[in-house]
């Protein structure tokens, strides 16, 4: 029987590669996953070697979005089951990995702190073939969620120009600010009237953290309301593929484009 994910050593310095984007929200219903997917296939298209990792812990549906039936998926990691590299599958369309998440577990909010360490410094050991490894984490700010977006190189805060929504993406950042001082985070407003609002968005949110945190977070890009998302959405299809000149879709890749700096 393979060794359990949880079991394997702590790493205490993260090697280079693969490098690890996690992906936020302080609520739901921002676009999270659909946004977390998209970027992978922009990533992947640019010849990027892409994992995408589905740790929403209580309501992980990458597999459902992409209309996909994974054989395994974290539940069995962490159980010990499977190996991470068995359980990653193969996501040909769009050119990049899925390693699934196991919807309604708990599987990760039940590891201890310590134990959550071992297995994200195990992510990073077992996923050095990839150049990028995506998380996409829950909504909320649980400590398993924090402690992820904690443990990656970059932290993506996804966010609307709806009040609750700015309000819980300001309260991620403080947390991050907390549990990583001086860490990576960046901020991404979706479904934006237009490039200019959307910059507007970003520049209320940003007055808020140089304000009350001393931290200026950057603007990681502006996504547009597209009507094509929902439209893919609905057909479990890849917008760039659908879709690929739509203005979402540009937007995103352009997102992809600024991750490199």
């Amino acid at each position: 029987m393979p060794a359990p994910l949880m079991d394997a050593p702590v790493m205490i310095v993260p090697p280079a590669n693969p490098r690890q984007i996690a992906i936020a929200s302080g609520k739901g219903g921002v676009g999270k996953t659909w946004f977390a997917i998209t970027l992978a296939h922009a990533l992947a298209r640019a010849g990027r070697r892409v994992l995408l990792f589905d740790a929403d812990i209580g309501l992980a549906n990458v597999d459902v979005q992409l209309g996909l039936t994974p054989v395994h998926d974290l539940g069995s990691v962490i159980a010990g089951r499977t190996t991470l590299t068995e359980a990653v599958q193969r996501f040909a369309p769009g050119g990049f990995d899925i390693l699934a998440g196991c919807s309604g577990s708990g599987a990760l909010s039940a590891l201890d702190p310590a134990h959550l360490d071992r297995a994200l410094a195990a992510l990073r050991r077992e996923t050095m073939r990839y150049d990028l490894v995506l998380l996409d984490l829950g909504a909320g700010v649980e400590r398993a969620v924090r402690q992820m977006a904690a443990s990656a190189d970059t932290l993506l805060v996804l966010a609307t120009d709806e009040p609750t929504s700015l309000t819980d993406a300001y309260a991620v950042l403080k947390l991050h600010n907390s549990d990583r001082t001086g860490g990576d985070a960046r901020v991404v407003i979706n479904q934006a009237a237009t490039h200019a609002t959307g910059e507007r968005t970003y520049a209320n949110l940003r007055r808020a953290c140089t304000t009350f945190l001393q931290r200026d977070p950057r603007l990681a890009g502006v996504i547009r309301r597209d009507d094509r998302v929902r439209d893919a959405i609905r057909r479990q299809a890849l917008l760039l593929t659908r879709h690929p000149s739509c203005a979402a879709a540009l937007d995103v890749e352009a997102a992809a484009q600024a991750l490199e700096v």
